[in-house]
């Protein structure tokens, strides 16, 4: 009799227990439509490929008790997709005052982006739990956010193929020929002896050669000592003497029209004591204490006379008189003729011809090569003559050079070509930068990088060719690229940084006005991407991000004004501004109504 009265009463009290833990659950349950659920941003927002938004949660007082819990379970809905995100749970012993102070709990939410989540739910659900014996109550799902805005993803790629130059001057060259005729003391006769001489035969069949002759500069000079100095025309008349020979040979070689083109310079020099103190630093013939007694009397006080008067006085004169005095009385000739070079159609010709196996490879140096190849407008035949010029030489350049040709060729192809156009230019870069760490090669493997998604890979490589020191053409185009990647991989700080640096490109102008977007400077980002508009009218993408900008300023004529220009330039953007969460403010509005539909 007591054990059939014991077992009534642990039945009694086990129901007794269900009964209390049901109540409580239910309570929570109940009282759980009276949270407060804030969802930071709202609508949600795409950065670097990823969804990141914080909710914070209160609960009611006095919902939570003693050893239940309440999970808030979060989920993401689009389509027939769904993903499920972390737990938060509360429990009543983590907040001792639940009973008169709400519960409260702020949480970092982030999870993947792919195409189809723009329009798309944020949702919730409450969970009221016995962990003891595992019972539970569900809340029904509440949509706390609407959709993902995507602004960040209409960012356009940058990018640049960076030529190593080709080095070769396809500018007119000059080529100096010089040389020295000596005269006797104190006269500026040419004499027969020096015509005649090697120096003097060499020089006449220079002349007869007939080459392309720009201008002929003859400097005549006189030895610092009375017979030469008291004549103020002597090396002017030693200049004039050596013209006279050169037009009298011109006039027998038969220059005919080409003599009135050569322009002759006579640069008569009259006391100047710097062929002497050149001659005495390199002369043996006397000692350093001796050479000093000499110098010190050219570099101090008096008249150019008195000086010469002065070193007469000197033990050493007769010796440097005899051995380098008349080294001084000369005229020296300087010619500057025109180096011949090819025409840019003779290279362009020959560089086809070498890269078709129809013409040897000695028909062209390399530099003459590069330069063909640089000024070829096919990126097939730059390809060709690159190809034959690393057989030719396959220095640093000719890699680069050919890995930019590829790099080009990928930015007109996708799928598997642009693939293998990209893994083949990387090749070449890398083979660049073994034979020579340049700049080029840095700044190409960062752009191709950036095509294989390899984002913060490209971000390395550009951010190492910027600390290159690159010229201003390369720099503004690895900036541009290095910007685009920035924005990419959500770190607008840095974009906006390398985008001041960049190019005046369209795209670059662009992906800057959308980062000031991005960045909330809106009145800036609309004024770039007005500039972008005017001065390329048919970047249909700055109409379009122009009317986010007017949209986040709630200016609803530039809205329907830059989306209207879009959408007639491209009719694809009406369904896009349509399920664009930018715009959910203007749904109800006449105007744009017209626009999508």
């Amino acid at each position: 009799m007591k054990t059939q009265t014991a077992k009534k009463f642990f039945l009694f009290a086990l129901v007794a227990v269900f009964t209390l833990s049901g109540c409580a659950l239910s309570k929570m349950k109940k009282m759980a439509k009276d949270q407060q659920l804030t969802v930071t941003p709202s609508p949600l927002e795409v950065h670097a490929d990823t969804v990141k938004f914080e909710m914070s949660a209160k609960l009611p007082v006095k919902m939570l008790k003693p050893k239940k819990v309440y999970q808030i379970n979060t989920f993401y809905t689009y389509g027939t997709q769904e993903r499920q995100l972390k737990t938060v749970q509360f429990r009543e012993v983590d907040y001792p005052n639940s009973a008169t102070e709400q519960p409260s709990i702020t949480e970092t939410y982030m999870f993947p982006y792919v195409d189809g989540m723009n329009r798309g739910s944020l949702q919730v659900q409450g969970k009221a739990l016995n962990p003891k014996n595992g019972n539970f109550l569900e809340t029904e799902r509440l949509g706390i956010a609407d959709g993902v805005i995507t602004t960040s993803k209409l960012v356009q790629p940058s990018y640049y193929a960076s030529y190593a130059p080709h080095g070769y001057n396809d500018q007119e060259e000059l080529i100096p020929t010089n040389v020295e005729f000596f005269f006797d003391q104190g006269r500026s006769v040419f004499k027969t002896s020096e015509k005649n001489s090697d120096r003097g035969e060499k020089f006449a069949a220079f002349i007869a050669e007939k080459n392309v002759t720009r201008t002929v500069t003859i400097t005549g000079t006189h030895s610092p000592e009375g017979k030469e100095t008291f004549n103020s025309e002597l090396s002017r008349e030693r200049a004039a003497a050596i013209e006279a020979w050169y037009r009298e040979k011109m006039d027998q070689y038969d220059y005919q029209n080409m003599a009135s083109q050569i322009r002759f310079i006579q640069k008569p020099i009259v006391q100047d004591w710097t062929g002497l103190k050149n001659m005495l630093a390199s002369y043996n013939g006397i000692t350093s204490a001796q050479k000093s007694e000499w110098t010190n009397i050219i570099n101090g006080t008096g008249s150019f006379e008195q000086k010469e008067k002065q070193l007469q006085t000197l033990s050493t004169y007769n010796k440097v008189f005899t051995d380098i005095y008349p080294q001084l009385r000369t005229a020296k000739t300087e010619v500057l003729t025109v180096k011949p070079k090819k025409a840019r159609t003779e290279i362009a010709t020959l560089a086809t011809q070498i890269a078709n196996g129809s013409a040897s490879a000695d028909a062209l140096s390399l530099e003459e090569m590069l330069y063909a190849a640089a000024n070829n407008p096919s990126l097939t035949e730059k390809q060709k003559i690159y190809e034959a010029a690393a057989k030719k030489n396959d220095t640093y350049v000719v890699h680069n050079n050919l890995g930019a040709v590829h790099l080009q060729m990928a930015m007109q192809t996708s799928g598997r070509e642009m693939t293998n156009h990209v893994k083949t230019a990387l090749n070449h870069f890398n083979i660049s930068n073994q034979k020579q760490a340049n700049v080029y090669a840095q700044a190409n493997m960062g752009m191709a990088l950036a095509m294989q998604e390899n984002l913060w890979g490209a971000h390395d490589a550009l951010t190492k060719a910027v600390a290159m020191n690159p010229g201003n053409e390369v720099s503004q185009g690895v900036n541009g690229a290095k910007g685009y990647v920035e924005t990419r991989v959500g770190r607008y700080d840095l974009a906006i940084a390398s985008l001041n640096r960049a190019t005046n490109r369209s795209v670059d102008q662009f992906n800057k006005g959308l980062v000031q977007l991005l960045r909330k400077d809106f009145r800036n980002a609309q004024s770039t991407l007005e500039s972008v508009i005017s001065s390329d009218r048919g970047y249909v993408m700055a109409h379009y991000a122009a009317a986010v900008a007017a949209a986040r300023q709630d200016n609803e004529n530039k809205v329907i004004e830059h989306l209207r220009n879009a959408i007639n330039a491209d009719s694809s953007l009406k369904s896009k501004a349509a399920t664009d969460l930018e715009f959910r403010q203007y749904t109800g509005s006449q105007a744009f109504m017209d626009l999508i539909n």
